[in-house]
């Protein structure tokens, strides 16, 4: 067990590792798609209002949680007295747990794709779909096999994370992100540049300032709601674990501030690089999101774009750089459960971590295509389903594990350590809370409303949000 509890260095550090946990790929391939389905910016307001009305206080009472207990999120509860509660910090590490297995492999793919607009662009023009397929194991024959190529990738990228976490929280977390944070915001503008200079593309920059009032309905609000939640690292362990590396002295309330404002930066300027680029390579009408979105779709968008290959390689870049700092997170706060609760080393605790992770997450991939590997779920709208097993593990991760963590963490603040706690833990530093009567609404009545929105929506309507 490491004698002294590691803190970061600085308060740059601290801002870029938790920006970096929250900017993930969410926020550059279904952040641009919503905004376009919502209407542009009348997308763009509804979001920014709910990140500073639920987001910011969200992310302040994780972060603050962390650094009053000084420790990782299963024993948080334990050390503030609320030991009983400790099944919220289990849910957050189960569900981290899952989410790596997965979330490793798609950085994996990314990775991959990195090398093939390098090296094999045509043969993506050619048939993006069949390429990607063909990648996941399924042949143009009808055929599958293991998905060797995905296999391969999943593996160096697991390397990257586990490279950088060996070497600590300072020497290794901070330090890369003060890298590849820089990074992903070079490579934001040099794509927002292109994209936008691109003829034609003026039409996609009007309609993301457009208010399209007519778009808005009762599904735009909970479309910005999932968005908002799902991409700040809320109910992941991550934000507990990163808060208990904060010094006392730390003004919470900006750093927090500070942090939303640049997760919520990246998605909007991901919106106006895909979006008019979209207007003005496919059209209007081929604006999507999700990972189908970013694999087989844009495609399209670097064929047609002049210097498409150099910039379908900057575009996956951009990419790799959101996964490998969200995914470092993810297992930075596995790893600092495992070595506080059973006293392992820190480099023995990775390579293992890492490489079981691996190996289960070798199983989503495989459920793609090549292997009919299933799962059970229910809900109400389909009753007893069995979807790929790739499906299940996002499944019960995003519509269950995430928003009950959240939640667990809003009602244990909210009533049980009391909205004071977290106050008085803010003000340490000798910042006021200016706001803090109306935080103690917030977390008390209106973040919970709005979790178990997301988690009724979820379970009864079969609809994942994020």
């Amino acid at each position: 067990m490491e004698k002294k509890r590691a803190q970061w260095s600085s308060k740059l550090g601290f801002i870029l590792a938790a920006a970096g946990s929250a900017i993930g790929l969410g926020n550059i391939w279904k952040f641009p798609g919503r905004a376009y389905e919502g209407g542009g910016g009348s997308f763009l307001l509804i979001y920014l209002f709910i990140v500073v009305l639920l987001g910011i206080p969200l992310m302040l009472t994780e972060l603050a949680l962390g650094r009053a207990s000084q420790t990782n999120i299963v024993n948080t509860f334990k050390k503030l007295g609320y030991k009983q509660h400790s099944w919220v910090g289990w849910i957050g590490v189960i569900g981290a747990f899952i989410i790596t297995c997965y979330y490793s492999h798609v950085g994996g793919w990314v990775l991959r794709y990195v090398f093939s607009y390098a090296f094999e662009a045509p043969a993506i023009y050619r048939d993006s779909l069949g390429y990607f397929y063909n990648m996941l194991g399924l042949h143009a024959d009808g055929t599958t096999s293991i998905p060797w190529t995905a296999l391969f990738f999943a593996a160096l990228f697991m390397l990257l994370n586990a490279v950088v976490i060996i070497r600590g929280v300072e020497g290794g977390i901070e330090k890369f992100n003060k890298f590849g944070m820089p990074a992903l915001f070079l490579l934001l503008i040099i794509l927002l540049v292109r994209s936008v200079t691109l003829p034609g593309a003026e039409a996609g920059v009007k309609y993301m300032l457009s208010l399209d009032l007519g778009k808005v309905t009762v599904n735009t609000f909970f479309s910005a709601l999932g968005q908002a939640f799902y991409s700040l690292s809320i109910g992941m362990a991550i934000l507990v674990t990163y808060g208990s590396y904060l010094s006392k002295s730390e003004d919470m309330i900006k750093n927090t501030a500070v942090v939303c404002g640049m997760d919520t930066l990246v998605a909007v300027l991901a919106g106006f690089i895909i979006v008019p680029a979209v207007f003005a390579t496919l059209g209007s009408g081929e604006v999507g999101k999700g990972g189908g979105f970013a694999f087989v779709s844009l495609a399209g968008v670097f064929a047609e774009m002049p210097g498409g290959r150099i910039f379908g390689v900057l575009f996956y870049l951009l990419l790799l750089f959101a996964a490998l700092t969200s995914c470092i997170s993810l297992i930075e706060s596995i790893v600092a459960f495992l070595t506080e609760e059973f006293g392992w080393t820190r480099k023995r605790t990775t390579i293992i971590l890492c490489l079981i992770l691996f190996l289960i997450g070798c199983l989503y991939t495989c459920s793609q295509a090549a292997i009919p590997l299933k799962g059970i779920w229910y809900d109400g709208v389909n009753g007893i389903t069995h979807p790929a097993l790739c499906d299940f593990m996002e499944y019960l991760t995003d519509r269950i594990m995430i928003p009950l963590c959240a939640l667990g963490c809003c009602i244990f603040v909210g009533w049980v350590w009391k909205p004071e706690s977290i106050i008085a833990e803010v003000e340490q530093s000798g910042f006021r809370f200016r706001l803090a009567k109306a935080y103690t609404v917030l977390i008390r009545f209106v973040a919970p409303a709005a979790i178990l929105a997301i988690l009724i929506l979820s379970i009864f309507s079969g609809v994942t949000l994020s």
